[in-house]
């Protein structure tokens, strides 16, 4: 499978916003804690809904899901 899927974007995406709010956290202030706690509850509201805002900005831009993928091969 070649190219990045949606899906997959959203997960690097995801895990690098945690990683800059941390250390905004640690290197800037302590309250952009609350950064990475509304990551945490995007995160955990997208698992139970399906609704992401990144995924849809993404989908916009025209990058394919993992579904679309796979067609393509």
């Amino acid at each position: 499978m070649s190219g990045l899927s949606t899906e997959r974007a959203t997960q690097a995406f995801a895990g690098t916003m945690v990683l800059i709010s941390v250390g905004l956290t640690l290197w800037v202030h302590p309250l952009f804690f609350w950064f990475t706690v509304f990551i945490g509850v995007n995160l955990i509201q997208s698992a139970f809904t399906g609704f992401c805002p990144a995924t849809l900005v993404m989908k916009k831009l025209g990058m394919p899901t993992e579904r679309q993928l796979a067609h393509r091969e």
